[in-house]
């Protein structure tokens, strides 16, 4: 029988850049005791941000990232439009098991080998996640470098597993969940928004039809996965012969809705394509 894979559990974290992913992904870490505050390694932009980050989370925020490259794990969280203004060093040491050290990135877009090609020397893991993570119920999706260990790789499932459900994918199918997990939740508030809108067209104070229209699309995605009905199912459960939905429904289609969110997805795949 094949002996398991080493633990892998740095002792150090670095950071390069800490937005709202990054505190997403480690707040987890420092709440479950799995990495101390004084282990992270941040750096971000500017003084302010760092001033303001170092007194919300308890951690040494800087804006130099000299420290930040030399821990076993990077989790690099910039704008990708900042990926070139970077000046990596190479890895000073590999990680514990012979392993290179762990470069996690979050950058939309990005390729692996344009990682690889802009970090030799590290494991690189290209990760998609979606905004939900900030609530705990996000979509991960991850593509590998070849020279990841399977404990780092069980790190990094882990990582993102602690703010939600985690898929690996050939790299060739994330720009399409890009486009469907990363982009969709600003086309659901879109729909969220334009609902509202007409619930206060017809009476319903702003407020409420904002409350409203969160909670109905927040009960029909609970009532799509738990019972696992396909849309068309429910969409057909509600729409009555003669009655209010098909009459809604029969305007929507009218209006394109349908090929609009088609046309909204493979838009932002291409996009997400041309970053590569």
């Amino acid at each position: 029988m094949a002996s398991a894979a080493p633990a892998f559990s740095p002792e150090t974290l670095g950071v390069i850049g800490l937005g709202r992913m990054a505190q997403a992904l480690l707040l987890p870490l420092l709440e479950d005791g799995l990495i101390a505050p004084g282990s992270v390694r941040a750096a971000v932009a500017t003084e302010a941000s760092a001033q303001r980050l170092s007194a919300l989370h308890g951690l040494e925020v800087t804006t130099d990232p000299s420290r930040a490259w030399s821990a076993p794990v990077l989790l690099l969280a910039v704008k990708p439009q900042q990926l070139e203004a970077l000046s990596p060093p190479a890895p000073a040491a590999s990680a514990a098991g012979g392993a290179a050290p762990l470069l996690v990135s979050v950058l939309a877009g990005v390729s692996l080998a344009r990682l690889q090609a802009r970090f030799p020397g590290w494991a690189v893991v290209r990760a998609v996640p979606n905004t939900p993570c900030l609530v705990r119920a996000g979509l991960t999706a991850l593509a590998w470098d070849e020279r990841v260990s399977p404990a780092q790789r069980q790190w990094a499932l882990q990582l993102f597993g602690r703010v939600g459900e985690v898929f690996e994918l050939p790299e060739a199918q994330l720009d399409a969940f890009l486009a469907l997990t990363s982009s969709g939740p600003a086309f659901v508030a879109l729909v969220a928004e334009a609902l509202a809108d007409g619930a206060v067209a017809v009476g319903l104070p702003r407020a409420l039809a904002h409350h409203l229209a969160s909670r109905t699309l927040a009960g029909t995605a609970a009532l799509l996965s738990e019972q696992e009905l396909h849309p068309a199912q429910l969409k057909d459960m509600v729409a009555s012969p003669g009655g209010t939905t098909i009459a809604g429904l029969r305007r929507l289609e009218q209006a394109g809705l349908r090929s609009a969110l088609i046309e909204a997805v493979v838009a932002a795949a291409e996009r997400s394509r041309s970053f590569a």
